[in-house]
């Protein structure tokens, strides 16, 4: 059974949502949003509320701010459905092997491998300073489509299986192999990420606190707007100085994971 609403203090709804749209912003703009939001329900809920409750209601939000956030972005950033769709259907495929995988792989074994890639990522990043600022496609037709799909597929079995930060991997990597600066990146995650949370709410949809995670999506879905259009206003350089900070972020909250981890 899921905890019903009035059974939380108003104080902790109230953060909850507050928490929500500022997940919403950060996801928007280049993703990483259930950093935030996934421990903030995990703090906020009773210590006995199941982990498909917490989980399920964290994606019922992300996929609302996501979806705003997609539309937003398609009014303004044209796509070619040529990549995109092999990217969303690797992504569903991914995600659902993910899900499956965490019934016989212990998690502990992809922390200190995220954490590695998020440390490559962060020092490249650093380092260059010009990437992402301008498109570069360097594939076209078969090689694009084939490239769209394992970027998907390997992120979609990173987020069913794990989750925090799957937006930012996404926009690094089409960017990274691809070639896309960051905002026309940014459009493409945002659809193969709402792609992985429409899977994952329909396995968890018994198990979701529906009443908080809508009071939480109407919060995600106006940071969301919010930081889209913060996004095409101020371009690829906003996006890359925002990239820095969340995967800073994620390097931190994982490291921390790992140590608790090593000292359990």
């Amino acid at each position: 059974m899921t905890q019903a609403l009035a059974d939380l203090p108003i104080w902790v709804v109230a953060g909850l949502v507050a928490v929500a749209f500022v997940a919403g912003w950060v996801d928007a703009v280049v993703g990483g949003g259930g950093l935030i939001q996934l421990p903030a329900l995990l703090l906020g809920l009773p210590a006995d509320t199941p982990v498909a409750t917490i989980s399920g209601t964290n994606k019922i939000s992300s996929f609302a701010g996501t979806t705003s956030a997609t539309l937003t972005y398609l009014r303004r950033i044209r796509v070619d459905w040529r990549d995109v769709l092999p990217l969303m259907a690797g992504a569903a495929v991914g995600s659902a092997i993910g899900a499956r995988m965490v019934t016989y792989l212990p998690k502990e074994w992809f922390t200190p491998f995220v954490l590695l890639a998020l440390l490559v990522v962060g020092g490249y990043l650093w380092r260059r300073p010009t990437f992402g600022l301008e498109s570069h496609r360097r594939y076209e037709g078969r090689g694009l489509a084939v490239r769209s799909a394992t970027i998907g597929l390997g992120v979609g079995v990173y987020d069913g299986f794990l989750g925090p930060g799957t937006g930012t991997f996404f926009v690094i990597l089409i960017v990274g192999v691809l070639g896309y600066g960051f905002l026309e990146a940014t459009a493409r995650a945002k659809l193969a990420n709402m792609t992985t949370n429409i899977a994952a709410i329909a396995t968890l949809a018994g198990h979701i606190n529906w009443p908080l995670g809508l009071m939480m999506a109407v919060a995600n879905v106006t940071g969301g707007l919010t930081g889209a259009r913060m996004a095409l206003r101020h371009g690829n350089g906003f996006i890359r100085k925002v990239l820095l900070v969340v995967v800073a972020a994620l390097v931190v909250r994982l490291s921390f994971d790992l140590v608790r981890q090593l000292a359990g």
